[in-house]
């Protein structure tokens, strides 16, 4: 299986796989080299999904309450 959050994440932090690799570690995405169950659930998110339910975990709400701008990777709360 890729490791989608793994080449995800290393595109955003200038392409250094290491740290991407150290963020995904404490934030319990992977353990070691693997990714987790937690990790797992995110990834079959989708960039989309993560984004939603970030901001509906900041912002309050349900995940379908937002909508996802793929050109910011941020999700806004629908009117």
């Amino acid at each position: 299986m890729v490791n989608k959050l793994l080449e995800r994440l290393t595109k955003q932090v200038g392409g250094n796989k290491k740290m991407a690799a150290a963020i995904l570690n404490k934030r319990g995405d992977m353990k070691g080299d693997k990714l987790t169950k937690h990790g797992e659930e995110r990834q079959a998110l989708g960039a989309a999904g993560r984004a939603k339910d970030r901001a509906a975990k900041t912002q309050g709400g349900k995940p379908s309450d937002y909508t996802y701008n793929q050109m910011t990777n941020a999700a806004r709360k629908r009117k």
